[in-house]
């Protein structure tokens, strides 16, 4: 998951390209929302190394495309049905950067894992720099002024900052 939009840093993308490629070397699919940015950078890590780059896009008036990286491809008219799909297929959750999209698909996650409603699986969300003022408020906020989450539901994400901490997260947590 992660913004369509490159107005993040550029190593957000080099770094989603290395990760997926090196994903999808071990043999997991790559999934993504199939349209551009960060979902593009992950596409394309996969394609390039001879893996399954899936992209599950929403159609929209702005038109937004496939990405020419993907070996298959869904389009869904409802952002709902959407994310049920992303959602269901996968054995980790990889966060990148983005924008309301990209928090609106974390948040729904976080809070099916932490509601029992889906398995608990690995929640990676990658750059300090740009999760790290969330996650404070939410220890900040949420748990110690208002105490509207447990400390548990801390543990449902972990926060990483470089290719290979998260490599190496997902390789020890997920069965491929």
């Amino acid at each position: 998951f992660g913004s369509t939009r490159r107005g993040f840093e550029d190593h957000f993308y080099l770094d989603a390209t290395k990760l997926a490629g090196k994903l999808a070397k071990r043999g997991f699919a790559v999934i993504t929302g199939g349209s551009s940015g960060i979902m593009e950078a992950s596409n394309k890590g996969a394609y390039e190394v001879g893996g399954h780059s899936i992209g599950l896009n929403i159609r929209l008036d702005e038109n937004q495309g496939d990405n020419s990286y993907l070996t298959e491809t869904l389009a869904f008219d409802h952002f709902f049905a959407r994310k049920t799909m992303l959602t269901f297929a996968s054995e980790v959750y990889v966060f990148f950067p983005g924008g309301f999209g990209t928090l609106d698909e974390f948040f729904e996650i976080v809070t099916l894992i932490q509601t029992k409603k889906i398995k608990k699986i690995p929640v990676v969300v990658y750059g300090r720099e740009y999760w790290e003022p969330l996650i404070a408020f939410f220890k900040q906020k949420l748990y110690d002024e208002h105490k509207a989450i447990d400390r548990e539901d801390m543990e449902i994400f972990k926060l990483v900052d470089s290719v290979d901490e998260a490599y190496d997260y997902i390789v020890q947590n997920v069965k491929c």
